[in-house]
């Protein structure tokens, strides 16, 4: 067993599993020191330099991120994974164009992730072409109709064309899916709202309190305003 474990000690897997367990611990420094290592053992191991970039995403370090990307895809040309990290660092950046050329790479490579679509029909929308967006998120369903932010992000997409309708109906698919998704509830109350359905709305927003306490005052001010407007709409009526 010692010399399989001398074996497995220069094998650059081994190092990457034990990064990814660190990883998921959050301990991003020491996850990268173990990735490092894979490197070194296999400077050609794309997915080891995909992982790296990951790593430092988490830390916020784009510009080193964007290096190891790079050089996974130096390492093999079509390693998706580091065309989707590349576009997600601009997406975070907000340089829309730039995200959804690194996107479409990814997307041409691997035609069979659902999560690559629904990156596309996010930058899409950003980029202000709705019907693009909602073609993407079409795609992303196809292949899992069980992806609760491709519904999340189509009903956004709805709402800001004011088609309310269609959004309240992606939600009740989204909420049987993930009942317990403090936003959904919130969306969904800002659409009653525009549809006249104060009750609703406020059922709503109280619920979305209940799931998730961090969105407290905005949430709050959302029920004050629907409030107040039943106040003023009192005052008119006298």
């Amino acid at each position: 067993s010692n010399h399989a474990l001398e074996k497995s000690l220069y094998a650059p897997e081994t190092w990457v599993a034990i990064g990814n367990c660190y990883s998921l611990q959050k301990e991003h420094e020491t996850a990268l020191k173990f990735l490092s290592r894979a490197i070194q053992l296999n400077p050609k191991f794309a997915y080891a330099h995909t992982l790296c970039g990951h790593e430092y995403i988490q830390n916020e370090d784009f510009e080193s991120a964007k290096r190891c990307y790079f050089a996974a895809i130096e390492a093999d040309s079509r390693h998706y994974a580091a065309y989707w990290g590349i576009g997600n660092i601009y997406y975070k950046q907000e340089k829309f164009s730039e995200a959804e050329k690194y996107f479409k790479l990814a997307a041409q490579i691997n035609q069979r992730s659902p999560i690559l679509f629904v990156y596309l029909g996010m930058t899409s929308s950003a980029l202000n072409k709705k019907n693009d967006a909602l073609e993407y998120f079409k795609r992303a369903e196809m292949l899992d109709e069980k992806i609760g932010i491709c519904k999340y992000q189509k009903a956004t997409v709805l709402f800001s064309m004011e088609r309310f309708r269609d959004a309240l109906q992606v939600l009740e698919q989204l909420q049987k899916i993930c009942p317990r998704e403090a936003a959904a509830h919130i969306l969904q109350g800002k659409i009653q709202k525009k549809l006249g359905d104060k009750n609703a709305a406020l059922k709503s927003f109280q619920l979305a309190l209940e799931l998730d306490p961090k969105d407290t005052n905005m949430v709050k001010s959302m029920i004050d305003r629907i409030n107040q407007d039943a106040d003023i709409n009192e005052e008119q009526d006298l």
